[in-house]
């Protein structure tokens, strides 16, 4: 099983307010990550909060009815950075998930083929780590197995997930991308008026 970790614990403090609340699709920022990633065939999915923890815990439960998800708090988030919200993710995973897709609340763009196609490649390719490019620039969702999970997890603060794929560079296979929907993501409001999808 590939289990998905979507990273959802930032504080969105260039947004100005909780971005992966504001409306997208019909749904949420963050309800289209997920539902994207359902609509990819990613069964187990957990969502890793921190900042605005009860409101994003709120549309959790609120999607839930549609997209079932788990959730795991990560009491590191105003002081850490991505890395610890991956580690608390992992940690949670269930023992029979082989893989973990590891995407970002803030990324309504990526669609489901990509994710797809990440997941075929790991099944196809047998290859530890999966990760999509968009000419030649590294992306999201990447995926990770399971024999690299105890590296990840033990990675000190001054590790992050960048220098932890530079590391094992010759160990990635790389599924080239289309769309720059991999690299785009949600932090200013700027960049929210710009998608053109608010609402």
């Amino acid at each position: 099983m590939i289990a998905a970790i979507i990273l959802a614990a930032g504080m969105s403090k260039r947004m100005g307010q909780p971005k992966l609340l504001l409306p997208w699709e019909g749904t949420t920022v963050l309800g289209k990550v997920i539902k994207t990633f359902k609509q990819a065939g990613i069964e187990y999915i957990l969502v890793v909060t921190g900042g605005d923890r009860e409101l994003v815990e709120t549309n959790l439960t609120e999607l839930a009815t549609q997209f079932p998800t788990r959730s795991v708090f990560n009491p590191e988030f105003a002081q850490a950075e991505m890395l610890s919200s991956l580690q608390r993710g992992l940690a949670a995973l269930p023992s029979e998930a082989e893989a973990a897709l590891i995407g970002l609340g803030d990324q309504p763009q990526v669609q489901a083929r990509t994710v797809r196609r990440v997941c075929a490649a790991f099944v196809k390719s047998g290859a530890p780590l999966v990760v999509p490019s968009y000419q030649l620039r590294r992306g999201h969702p990447w995926l990770v197995a399971r024999s690299l999970w105890g590296e990840l997890i033990k990675l000190p603060p001054s590790q992050s997930p960048r220098s932890f794929l530079q590391r094992h560079a010759s160990d990635i296979y790389y599924v080239n991308i289309d769309t720059p929907s991999i690299l785009e993501d949600l932090d200013t409001p700027e960049d929210y008026a710009q998608s053109g999808k608010n609402s």
